[in-house]
């Protein structure tokens, strides 16, 4: 593996957080692997990222997983839904993030996990990181379920 295998993305707008959304979809976490500091005005998570950017190609039949961290700055607050913070080691599956305009350039970054389950962030602005942190390791298994509203279809 090289440093160049290893992504790196940065979101300060809607549309950049479109894009990193698609990266982190289907990452599986842990309940643990979020934390808030508030003082730092910063909300991360530790992430197993299913590598999409890789998984298009019909012949594979191993694809891979890296971990990796997502990162947003000038966090205003956090709050969860459907998320026991005391479960520590239960898995979240990420579906999508999602941004709402509160009072512009304020906002909402949402946190979307199967089961209904959120993070909602408030935010002064966007600004988001996300860093691959290692080696990819490989998996058998393809996410594969229905869009929300959709009944067939890879979300």
């Amino acid at each position: 593996m090289t440093e160049s295998d290893q992504l790196k993305l940065a979101a300060v707008d809607e549309e950049d957080l479109s894009v990193l959304s698609a990266f982190v979809q289907d990452a599986v976490l842990k309940v643990g692997d979020m934390v808030y500091l508030p003082n730092e005005r910063r909300f991360a998570v530790a992430m197993n990222r299913f590598t999409w950017e890789k998984a298009e190609d019909g012949a594979r039949r191993d694809f891979e997983r890296r971990r990796a961290a997502l990162t947003f700055d000038r966090v205003e607050g956090v709050r969860t839904s459907g998320i026991d913070r005391s479960e520590n080691g239960k898995i979240l599956e990420l579906l999508a993030v999602r941004f709402e305009i509160t009072d512009a350039p304020k906002g909402k970054v949402t946190l979307v996990f199967a089961g209904s389950a959120l993070v909602e962030i408030a935010v002064e602005v966007i600004e988001v990181r996300l860093a691959d942190l290692g080696a990819a390791w490989a998996t058998h298994a393809k996410p594969n379920h229905p869009l929300v509203g959709e009944t067939n279809a890879r979300a």
